[in-house]
């Protein structure tokens, strides 16, 4: 039996998983939630509890839960599950890193973590601009929403400049809170490379390569990679 739960925020979905999980329970409530919740939403959090009465899946449900999964593979924006079933908790662990949102695990007692947890916001972006040179700085694990939410402010950042020397600040990054957060990220840089005429990346030795990999092979411009402690050494080299 899957049963969805009441009084979460908008734009998250709740469902505890009871007993023998059927295809049926996934046709009759967990399918239709989810579509109707794609269409007030372009992504949704989900909370999934698997607590001490959830026995198992039988095969047709294991089925629908992995069509499920493909179909809205896109659509969610982050994902919590509550379990201390052994095999599903390493399962996740096993996906996890191939999941296009981030996801956690969390013990049964846990639930309130849980919730806290999808309401939290993992990461920012913090934009400026001086003339032509145009500071992005990246803090905490990001998902895709946060670039979604600064789209509209670096296009108004990038219109009208020719030229535009951008200075990429990973000092407080953390990195790509899914696959989906990584995609967006690049499709930002896409859409501007012909703006830009230098890039400055500045951060911790770690993203060095990852950085110089992406701009070089996405971007026409003159890129470089300076360690943390050499910002202000990017700013000169920028305005050069």
């Amino acid at each position: 039996m899957i049963d969805t739960l009441q009084g979460l925020p908008d734009g998250t979905l709740g469902f505890r998983m009871r007993g023998t999980i059927t295809a049926a329970d996934y046709a009759n409530v967990l399918t239709p939630a989810l579509e109707h919740g794609l269409e007030q939403h372009d992504r949704l959090k989900l909370l999934v509890i698997m607590g001490e009465d959830f026995e198992a899946y039988e095969l047709g449900a294991a089925w629908e839960d992995s069509k499920e999964a493909l179909r809205h593979w896109s659509g969610f924006e982050r994902l919590a599950l509550v379990t201390e079933v052994p095999w599903l908790r390493l399962a996740m662990q096993a996906f996890a890193v191939a999941l296009p949102c981030p996801s956690r695990l969390f013990a049964n007692s846990e639930v309130e973590d849980a919730r806290r947890w999808l309401g939290e916001s993992l990461g920012t972006i913090h934009l400026s601009r001086e003339g032509a040179l145009v500071t992005a700085r990246l803090i905490g694990s990001l998902e895709a929403s946060a670039f979604e939410r600064a789209e509209q402010e670096i296009d108004a950042l990038f219109s009208g400049i020719e030229g535009v020397r951008l200075l990429l600040d990973l000092r407080q990054f953390d990195g790509w809170a899914g696959l989906g957060a990584l995609g967006q990220h690049l499709a930002l840089i896409r859409d501007h490379r012909h703006a830009l005429r230098r890039v400055a990346v500045v951060g911790d030795a770690a993203w060095q390569k990852l950085a110089e990999r992406v701009v070089s092979r996405l971007l026409p411009a003159k890129a470089r990679f300076f360690p943390a402690a050499d910002f202000a050494l990017a700013e000169t080299w920028l305005n050069q």
